[in-house]
């Protein structure tokens, strides 16, 4: 897979009910609706976003794969990221989906591979991501075109591929994430892109080295990138001063009630962000532009660079020293954030 001549990088549509002008605060104007969203999506692409990522929540918000069906005639130059979780959706009959989206964004498709238990079931963490590899594998292979037999521990097929191929003919390139050992371990196998959420730079230069290391034992290379939320005003004190507003009405029972209701909220990574706010100051920051309050109101990613436009950007770069050439950005509320970040943030860093 090439790589772009810059940073990929690509905005958050919120499919999954996190939308909020204060964090916490349900506000029935910006939850998750086709015509929302798909406000969201169609400024990202007038805003000059490579892709944007389609969260897969379940319990919450609206479906991520008939909206990308419903937004993909919309969009005529960015892509769209689909998160699907492994296991939800008998595998011939996804492949099949895949091929078909792909088709109607003319190659522009990519996939966000998801880890997470199913609603109702409980799985071990090793036994999970042994069966998001082997989901990963036989989609590679049918969307490649190729015959599929596999009798492994959770599939078993002697299959052909599907009729509808995409347009390049080959599988669109899985963005997959995790932290644990076993995570990093199917990322090194078969991710094209291993996302990380934010940490400090030390951190993130780790992971980067470690499935980097892992990938080469398989023969392989694969590119790094950081799903984070951002704060970006015309001065450092406006930025903080938003970051602040946020929060200001967040209940914290309420707050930990909105993370116990992620399917990943007992991960390895969720656990971090949780250590990294542990660790913060008394305003939440583990470094001058790395705020952590974000996580006292969502699980997943909790940290947000926090500054003004030539701060943001510094960040971000330190970050791609690091080795990360991918971001998935987003913030609050979405759609207003979205066009700041558009304003302040794209052009210099491509530049």
């Amino acid at each position: 897979m090439s790589t772009p001549a810059g940073p990929e990088v690509a905005w958050f549509g919120s499919l999954c009910d996190d939308d909020y002008e204060f964090l916490g605060v349900a506000n029935p104007a910006l939850r998750s609706s086709w015509e929302h969203c798909r406000d969201i999506t169609l400024a990202a692409q007038r805003g000059g976003f490579d892709n944007i990522l389609l969260p897969s929540g379940y319990t919450l918000g609206i479906d991520a794969t008939v909206f990308a069906a419903a937004i993909a005639p919309l969009v005529d130059r960015m892509k769209l990221l689909l998160a699907l979780r492994m296991g939800e959706l008998w595998l011939p009959q996804l492949a099949r989906q895949i091929a078909t989206l792909d088709r109607v964004l003319e190659g522009r498709l990519t996939i966000n591979i998801i880890s997470s238990d199913m609603p109702g079931e409980t799985m071990a963490s090793e036994d999970r991501y042994r069966r998001t590899l082997e989901h990963m594998q036989a989609l590679r292979a049918l969307l490649s075109g190729t015959h599929l037999e596999l009798h492994g521990e959770f599939l078993d097929f002697d299959i052909d591929p599907p009729s509808v191929s995409t347009v390049s003919g080959d599988c669109p390139p899985f963005y997959f994430g995790g932290l644990s050992d076993a995570a990093r371990e199917v990322a090194a196998a078969e991710a094209d892109v291993y996302l990380l959420w934010p940490d400090t730079f030390a951190g993130i230069g780790e992971a980067v080295n470690d499935v980097t290391t892992r990938a080469a034992r398989h023969g392989r290379t694969l590119r790094h990138g950081l799903r984070t939320h951002v704060i970006v005003r015309e001065t450092e004190n406006e930025a903080r001063a938003a970051a602040d507003r946020l929060v200001s009405n967040l209940d914290p029972v309420v707050g930990d009630e909105i993370r116990k209701r992620s399917l990943d909220s007992g991960s390895v990574g969720v656990g971090r962000q949780t250590e990294l706010r542990d660790l913060a100051d008394a305003d939440g920051y583990i470094d001058r532009h790395l705020w952590t309050g974000v996580g006292r109101g969502r699980s997943g990613c909790g940290i947000a660079v926090v500054g003004d436009p030539d701060q943001v950007v510094e960040t971000l770069r330190q970050y791609q020293q690091r080795g990360i050439d991918t971001f998935i950005l987003s913030g609050y509320p979405h759609l207003t954030e979205c066009e700041l970040v558009s304003r302040y943030v794209l052009p210099a860093l491509r530049s």
